[in-house]
């Protein structure tokens, strides 16, 4: 808790005193009854310091404020979530059964004539997503379709592509078996890994420690997660599939360097740079 006094100079000749006061304004920081400093004059940038240096911390459990740039990578984040909640997506207006503009509507009906199956999120529902996608995908309007995770494009482009036969191959895809699948997500980045949590929230503590050596060692940009506790099935075939059975998993390159404890090693002895680059 912070409290502010404030005291006219001619008015408390004794605080004055006792604090040598000698111009105004005269800002005495004071904790547990000792002064730990002090800021002569008029000077906002130096008081604003001052007070970020001796307020007390956020008590554990609130969350700080985030940055722009934080709340943009938070959101980018989730968009990238949505954008693969499903093979083929839809980012529309409305709802398939009810939609809420006339592309959106088209575009439905040219996904369900050649016989799509399709998720759908309704822009209308969420404005964050509705503006933060244009920026996400460098795409100003909607509808905007997706398919395994990237843009196939607009209204435009569907109705061109369905008209030359090619939108129902990119969105009629045949059942992936669940090996398919998981090497296809080991192989969407470099250096891929998976953990509970993302890289903003890790929710346990391994999962924290090989990101913090992640990002020590390459930086936050030069790698992908994917979060177990979002996909259940991911979460349990993985663990046969790679013949490990703990979280998290690293892979590089599409083979797998291990779990927490080798990969600290790894970050210890600067094998790890190594491996990654």
């Amino acid at each position: 808790k912070v409290l502010r006094v404030e005291a006219e100079r001619d008015e408390l000749e004794e605080v004055t005193e006792a604090y040598e006061v000698s111009m105004v304004p005269h800002c005495v920081f004071i904790k547990e009854g000792k002064v730990v400093d002090v800021l002569e004059g008029a000077d906002p940038k130096g008081l604003f310091d001052m007070v970020a240096k001796h307020a007390p911390k956020v008590a554990e459990g609130v969350e700080e404020a985030k940055s722009p740039e934080e709340e943009k990578k938070v959101l980018f984040a989730r968009l990238e979530k949505l954008t693969k909640a499903d093979p083929v997506v839809l980012f529309m207006k409305g709802s398939p059964q009810e939609p809420r503009c006339g592309f959106s509507k088209k575009a439905v009906a040219m996904l369900e004539k050649v016989g799509a199956k399709f998720g759908h999120f309704d822009i209308l529902s969420d404005e964050s997503v509705r503006q933060g996608l244009k920026e996400y995908s460098n795409w100003p309007t909607y509808p905007q379709l997706y398919v395994k995770g990237e843009l196939l494009g607009g209204y435009d482009i569907m109705q061109e592509m369905d008209e030359s036969g090619e939108l129902e191959k990119e969105v009629v895809l045949k059942e992936e078996t669940i090996e398919e699948r998981l090497q296809g997500l080991i192989d969407s980045a470099p250096v891929m890994l998976f953990m509970k949590g993302n890289r903003e929230e890790p929710r346990c503590g391994f999962s924290s420690k090989v990101v913090k050596a992640l990002d020590d060692c390459i930086g936050g940009d030069a790698y992908k997660t994917f979060d177990i506790l979002q996909d259940q099935v991911v979460r349990q075939e993985l663990k046969t599939f790679s013949n490990w059975p703990t979280y998290p998993q690293l892979y590089v390159k599409g083979e797998l360097i291990g779990g927490c404890d080798i990969i600290l090693e790894m970050s210890e002895s600067g094998e790890l740079k190594e491996a990654l680059i």
